[in-house]
C-alpha cells in the first residue's frame, strides 16, 4: 500500500496531506493539482479529532469578500498549535485561539458535506486581531469594507455575549464608524463597551508605542494612515 500510495503522489493523483491523511486528486481538480478546502478540511478534523472553523482572509471569500487573491488558506484551532501544511500546490495556516467561540461559527455546505465558517462579524474581528501576523490594517482594509455589507445586527449581538477582547471591539466599532456602515452596528458595540472600564488603546498595535492623545469615542489612538485601494 505504502508503495502504491508513493507512486500515485509521485503521479500527483493524491497528496499526502498530514501523517495518515490523503487527498484524492480527481482528474475535475488536477491542473490546479489540489482539492479547494471546503471539500475536505471538515474530514481533516475530525481525523485528528479538533475544533476548527474557516477564518480570516478564506472565510472572507465565502462571505464575497475576495478584493485580493489569497493564495493560502487559514484556519482557525484551539490551543495547540499546529504545524502549517506547505506543499507545491498546498498551503495552509493555523492560528490558535484559547477562547474558542461559542457563537458565531456557521456550517456552510459543500459538494462533500459540511464545513465550519466564521460569521462576518467574527472574520471581522479576527483579522483585526492578528492584523500584525496577517500583513497589517491596510492589507485587510478592503476586504473588512466589503465583508461590512454582510454584516447584521444578530451577528454582532452573538458577537458581544462571548468574544473576550475589549481592546479589538474599540478597533472594530472605530473601523466600522469610519466606513460608515449602519449606526445600529456600532451603538450596539459602544453600549457594551460602556458596561465596564476600558483603555485607550493603539489602532495597530506595536510594542514599543503606546496610546497618545485620543480625539474618539472608542479610545482609539489612529497611529496609522488609513489607506483602503477599493
Amino acid at each position: 500500500m505504502k508503495r502504491e500510495l508513493s507512486r500515485l503522489v509521485e503521479k500527483k493523483e493524491i497528496i499526502n496531506l498530514r501523517k495518515g491523511f490523503y487527498l484524492i486528486i480527481p482528474p475535475r481538480y488536477s491542473k490546479q493539482e489540489q482539492l479547494p478546502i471546503q471539500l475536505y478540511i471538515d474530514k481533516l478534523f475530525k481525523n485528528l479529532e479538533r475544533d476548527y472553523y474557516l477564518g480570516f482572509y478564506s472565510a472572507a471569500k465565502f462571505h464575497g469578500a475576495s478584493h485580493q487573491q489569497i493564495q493560502r488558506d487559514y484556519i482557525m484551532i484551539n490551543t495547540p498549535t499546529l504545524s502549517k501544511i506547505k506543499k507545491k500546490s498546498v498551503d495552509i495556516s493555523f492560528l490558535t485561539t484559547s477562547n474558542w467561540p461559542k457563537e458565531n461559527i456557521l456550517q456552510k455546505k459543500s459538494d462533500a458535506g459540511i464545513f465550519k465558517i466564521s460569521s462576518p462579524a467574527l472574520t471581522m474581528v479576527d483579522l483585526i486581531h492578528h492584523q500584525t501576523k496577517l500583513g497589517g490594517l491596510n492589507r485587510m482594509l478592503a476586504i473588512l469594507e466589503e465583508l461590512t455589507e454582510e454584516l447584521t445586527d444578530n451577528d454582532i449581538t452573538e458577537l458581544l455575549t462571548w468574544y473576550p477582547h475589549k481592546s479589538t471591539l474599540q478597533r472594530f466599532g472605530f473601523l466600522l464608524e469610519e466606513l460608515q456602515v449602519n449606526k445600529n452596528l456600532t451603538r450596539q458595540i459602544k453600549e457594551h463597551l460602556k458596561q465596564s472600564k476600558f483603555f485607550p488603546v493603539l489602532l495597530s498595535p506595536k510594542s514599543n508605542q503606546k496610546p497618545g492623545a485620543i480625539y474618539n469615542t472608542w479610545k482609539v489612538d489612529v497611529n496609522i494612515k488609513l489607506e483602503s485601494d477599493l
